[in-house]
């Protein structure tokens, strides 16, 4: 049986992005990211309908502010009472889930594409994609990015800045690039 490359994708699998059904799939959250990055905010609300309807999941009293940008929306999955600062980007071609009372600082920027290292596989648009969990109560400084792959321990802190490539145990405190452990508890 011949798979689509968004089963592909979905099965953490190698899938190419140049892919007609991915790229209508990416126009879609494209003008849900507008209307929400574009409507006068006691319009828009806490997220635009259009937005909040293309997400997998969310919970309540989540807010996102503009301006933020996701490919295709219906991977990113919100607990209750999640905050994104403005300017978070959320690269979803894998599930993202952000647990209940996280806070994202601004430009915080959530990758799950991981590319191919061949040079010609990847100029094909070869990719494979990576989930990325946050737990419950975790702090993620301002323009703090998270890699494929990465599960990031309840109530942990990720300092500004940093580069998170591992995962991060549990009330540990990461920063720098590589992200690395300063706190414990």
């Amino acid at each position: 049986m011949i798979r689509s490359e968004r089963e592909k994708m979905a099965a953490g699998d190698w899938y190419t992005c140049l892919d007609p059904e991915l790229d209508a799939l990416r126009a879609l959250a494209l003008n849900a990211v507008h209307q929400h990055n574009t409507a006068p905010p006691d319009v828009r609300g806490n997220i635009a309908p259009k937005l909040r309807a293309l997400f997998g999941s969310v919970g309540e009293n989540c807010r996102i502010e503009a301006l933020f940008h996701c490919p295709y929306g219906f991977n990113i999955h919100l607990c209750d009472s999640v905050y994104m600062n403005a300017g978070c980007t959320i690269l979803d071609t894998a599930p993202v889930h952000i647990g209940a009372r996280c806070l994202l600082g601004p430009h915080v920027q959530i990758y799950t594409a991981q590319h191919h290292k061949d040079a010609v596989k990847r100029a094909a648009g070869l990719e494979i994609a990576l989930p990325v969990t946050i737990n419950d109560d975790v702090w993620i400084g301002g323009a703090a990015v998270i890699v494929p792959g990465v599960t990031i321990g309840a109530r942990a802190i990720v300092g500004s800045g940093a580069v998170v490539t591992k995962d991060v145990v549990p009330d540990t405190v990461v920063v720098g690039n590589p992200a690395r452990v300063v706190s414990n508890g």
